[in-house]
C-alpha cells in the first residue's frame, strides 16, 4: 500500500514563495514558447501569467521551485512535464494537465478536460472541478484528487500512485488497473476489467482524510469513501502459443 501523502503544500516545500520576487508575464504580448523560456529560467519565485485565454502548454518542463499562477483558463498541458514547480491555473484546463508531472504540484481551480495527469510519475494534481474521461490514464506513481466527478475510463492502465475522486466515477473505472489505489467518495457507473470494491481499512481512511484536507475537499468523508485495486488477474496471461505472460 501506498505510505500516507502529506498535504500538497508541505510537498513542494513552499521553497518557491520568496518574498518580493513577483513577476508578471502578459501572454497577449509574448508566444508560448517566450513565456516557457522565461519561466523556465527563473532559479524561484512567483510568476504570474495574464491573459492566457485557452493557451496550449504553458507552463511546461519547469524545473526550480517556482510558483506559476495562471490567471485564467489553460489550453492543453499545462504544467506537464515539471519537477519541483507549484502550478495554480485560476480556471479550467484543458485535455492533459499535469501530463508525464515527475514533481512538485498543479492545481486546477475548476474543471479539467481529458486525460488529467496522464504518466504522472510524482507530485500532487489536484482539480478542484470535475474531470473528462481518462483521468489518471497510466499513472505512475503520482497523486490525483478531484473535487467533482471523473468520466469514464478513470483510472485505466494505472500502475501505481492515488487518485481520490470527491463525486462520482463514470463506466469503466479502473480499466486494466495495476498497482495503483481509486478511493471514490460518490456512486461509481461501473467498474473496469480487472478493477474490484475492496474493504477500506483504518489506514486507508486515514490516507483519505489527510488527502482530503490537504487539498481542501471538506465534502470528502472517510466513512463514505470506496476503495478500488486490481484484482490482478491481468499479471498473469496465458497463451497456447506464447506461454505465460506476467
Amino acid at each position: 500500500m501506498t505510505s500516507l501523502p502529506l498535504p500538497p503544500d508541505q510537498r513542494a516545500g513552499r521553497q518557491g514563495e520568496h518574498p518580493g520576487t513577483g513577476v508578471r508575464l502578459d501572454a497577449t504580448a509574448m508566444s508560448t514558447r517566450e513565456i516557457n523560456r522565461s519561466l523556465q529560467a527563473l532559479p524561484f519565485g512567483r510568476v504570474v501569467v495574464t491573459n492566457p485565454a485557452g493557451r496550449h502548454n504553458l507552463a511546461v518542463g519547469l524545473d526550480a521551485p517556482v510558483r506559476v499562477e495562471i490567471d485564467g483558463p489553460a489550453g492543453s498541458y499545462a504544467g506537464g512535464l515539471g519537477k519541483q514547480a507549484r502550478v495554480v491555473v485560476i480556471g479550467p484546463a484543458g485535455c492533459g494537465v499535469a501530463e508525464n508531472l515527475m514533481s512538485g504540484t498543479v492545481h486546477v481551480r475548476g474543471p479539467a478536460g481529458q486525460s488529467a495527469a496522464a504518466s504522472a510519475r510524482g507530485g500532487t494534481v489536484t482539480v478542484d472541478g470535475d474531470c473528462s474521461s481518462h483521468a489518471g490514464i497510466s499513472l505512475k506513481g503520482a497523486t490525483l484528487a478531484v473535487g467533482g466527478d471523473v468520466g469514464p475510463y478513470c483510472g485505466t492502465l494505472a500502475q501505481s500512485g492515488v487518485i481520490l475522486v470527491g463525486g462520482d466515477a463514470g463506466p469503466c473505472l479502473g480499466d486494466s488497473l495495476y498497482e495503483a489505489v481509486i478511493y471514490v467518495a460518490g456512486r461509481i457507473s461501473g467498474l473496469g476489467t480487472d478493477a474490484v470494491i475492496e474493504e477500506m481499512t483504518e489506514h486507508d481512511a486515514r490516507f483519505v482524510k489527510i488527502l482530503a484536507d490537504g487539498c481542501g475537499f471538506g465534502h470528502v468523508s472517510p466513512a463514505d469513501v470506496t476503495k478500488v485495486v486490481s484484482t490482478r488477474r491481468l499479471f498473469h496471461l496465458h497463451s497456447h502459443d506464447h506461454g505465460t505472460y506476467r
